[in-house]
């Protein structure tokens, strides 16, 4: 292949190190297990930059899920219930995994359905940010479910940087219209 990504055909190798000389390129072996191999004239330490710059852009953007945690008791009022959900929420649009987890005590044990009740509200409640990853089981004293967010946290985090960006952007405009 050719400097500009022609296809020059096959040429034996003096006559493409004397083509890439010429182009004051390098001449770089890109398959050199196919028949016959295939080599490019090309800036070789220009392509080893860009190369280096789209992994640490990469690296940059790679974000991690994590397992937040949100506690009920059987007995939640409304509003406790409502703030719970909020912060629930905002892990989830935030791309993070939620643990929901009911901790049962003395005889609210007996009552493992309303905890399955509770859990599956919550479910309903955030469905539009998540989904159902685990089903609610009991472990020990405590029922718990896992809820998946519909985003992953790097759509999450490329969104919240552009909102971002269009909030540093409006009030600029506005300045500059008056």
């Amino acid at each position: 292949m050719g400097p500009s990504g022609e296809q020059v055909g096959v040429v034996k190798i003096e006559v493409a190190l004397r083509l890439a000389q010429e182009a004051d390129l390098d001449l770089v072996e890109v398959a050199p297990n196919s028949k016959p191999p295939v080599a490019k004239i090309m800036d070789y330490g220009k392509f080893k930059y860009e190369a280096a710059q789209k992994a640490k852009e990469a690296r940059r953007n790679q974000a991690n899920t994590i397992l937040k945690e949100v506690r009920f008791r059987l007995k939640i009022d409304k509003h406790d219930y409502e703030t719970k959900m909020k912060r629930a929420v905002g892990f989830l649009k935030a791309g993070d995994k939620v643990k929901a987890m009911i901790l049962f005590r003395g005889r609210e044990q007996s009552r493992p359905e309303m905890g399955v009740r509770l859990l599956q509200r919550f479910a309903e409640d955030v469905a539009e940010f998540g989904t159902v990853e685990h089903t609610p089981t009991i472990d020990g004293r405590n029922m718990t479910m896992v809820i998946a967010p519909v985003k992953n946290k790097s759509e999450a985090k490329a969104e919240a940087n552009a909102q971002r960006a269009a909030a540093k952007q409006r009030p600029a405009s506005e300045d500059a219209g008056e």
